[in-house]
């Protein structure tokens, strides 16, 4: 692999994808001083069309048309979740709805997926799942007087299914897994693993937030049953922005959400007494749908649906397979180990290294003008977005690094976290 410089320039030149950073704000810097935004796993860059498309909703459909929007906004969340599910998930139409947030999407299909199994007392999730994960599993069982089966997972190879296979049995109702873990960047067998959970005759419950625009999820294909994810990282939809949910469609009738909501109502408008949960995808919405976020969103899956996440998913691996070459010769002479697969067949979009002093390096590295971000207990992920990311933008970026380890900047840094990131 060559290593150098011009090596990068020629592989942006090659881009097919090249076309695409320039419809991102601050993306087209070239100067040798630009910001290097290496963090787009965690919030992506802003697409330029994004403004124009929240001020018409505000100008014009709520300035303008006033209660009367309603009439067009009231079917967003099922519009823009076909968008997504036909392309960016690899899902059908009707399985897809957009609105809430990850957590309280993941709380309402996993209450809803435990009670759809009767007789199982048993919820299964991995120890080094995203937070949020681990205490709304915590949550449900607590609610549903059912058990937590935590299973271990290398923090840096994620998770091993022969370990997920000695956790299954028939007291388990519900597995709660990560596609992409947030921390390494491990990328699971999603097809796999949900053969295998359903082999134990239980439901799996995938988390797509680190995963969703930057690798496929396929789905269908892979026979999911369910699915959330968040689209502030590689869907560039802005913070706050909407998340989404998916149901598999001949599940949708066997699940009651826990939040009953009048937009999951059947006949909402008729202002029942008595809830009746919608026929469709529509029976797991709860309230009034984010408007403004959905139109956010609407541009930023529309780009990663426009770019193709095969081809998204394709630089993303050629990108960390770089950063795993160059940390090879530049980092790990200075004490910095890779702490994510080094097969990029294993990896998602992001790259994680490990050091004592990592929380130091993070603070001098933005320093440098690189953004990478901190993760416990001692690691520097690194996120290069295969949308706006160049090439070039990563060789920059490591070399920047290598000289914050050369000429030990990093120590005037306090080692102590000093702000939450």
């Amino acid at each position: 692999m060559d290593l150098t410089r011009n090596a990068a320039v020629a592989l942006d030149a090659a881009d097919p994808l090249a076309g695409f950073r320039s419809r991102f704000a601050g993306a087209d810097d070239d100067g040798p001083d630009r910001l290097l935004y290496l963090d787009g796993n965690s919030l992506g860059r802003m697409p330029l069309a994004t403004p124009a498309a929240v001020r018409r909703v505000v100008e014009e459909e709520w300035a303008t048309g006033l209660v009367g929007s309603w009439a067009s906004w009231v079917g967003t969340a099922t519009r823009l979740g076909d968008a997504l599910a036909a392309g960016v998930l690899g899902a059908r139409p009707g399985e897809v709805l957009v609105g809430d947030t990850t957590t309280v999407n993941l709380y309402k299909l996993l209450a809803a997926g435990a009670r759809a199994r009767p007789g199982r007392d048993v919820l299964v999730c991995s120890a080094d799942d995203f937070p949020t994960d681990r205490y709304v599993v915590a949550g449900v069982a607590a609610e549903r007087g059912m058990t937590v089966r935590e299973i271990p997972a290398d923090l840096d190879e994620g998770l091993d299914p022969t370990v997920l296979a000695a956790a299954l049995d028939e007291r388990v109702a519900v597995v709660v897994l990560s596609h992409v873990a947030y921390r390494s960047g491990a990328l699971a067998d999603l097809p796999a693993i949900t053969r295998l959970v359903h082999d134990s005759g239980a439901l799996v419950l995938w988390d797509l937030s680190h995963s969703v625009g930057s690798v496929p999820a396929g789905l269908t294909a892979a026979g999911a049953d369910l699915a959330v994810g968040c689209t502030y990282k590689y869907l560039n939809s802005g913070p706050g922005a909407p998340a989404f949910l998916y149901v598999r469609q001949d599940l949708q009738t066997q699940l009651r959400s826990p939040i009953q909501g009048w937009f999951g109502q059947r006949d909402q408008f008729e202002m029942g007494p008595v809830y009746d949960p919608a026929p469709g995808i529509e029976r797991f919405g709860a309230g009034t749908p984010p408007v403004l976020g959905m139109a956010a969103l609407e541009v930023g899956a529309g780009i990663v649906a426009e770019a193709g996440v095969g081809r998204l998913a394709a630089k993303g691996r050629a990108m960390t397979e770089l950063v795993v070459a160059l940390a090879d010769g530049w980092l790990a002479p200075h004490g910095v180990v890779l702490a994510s697969p080094r097969s990029a067949g294993r990896r998602g979009s992001h790259v994680t290294f490990a050091h004592p002093q990592a929380w130091q390096l993070t603070q001098a590295l933005i320093d440098r003008g690189v953004v990478p971000d901190f993760r416990t207990p001692d690691r520097v992920r690194l996120g290069p977005a295969p949308l706006y990311t160049r090439f070039v933008d990563v060789w920059d970026a490591m070399e920047r690094f290598r000289a914050v380890l050369a000429d030990g900047s990093w120590k005037d840094f306090p080692a102590e976290r000093s702000r939450v990131t």
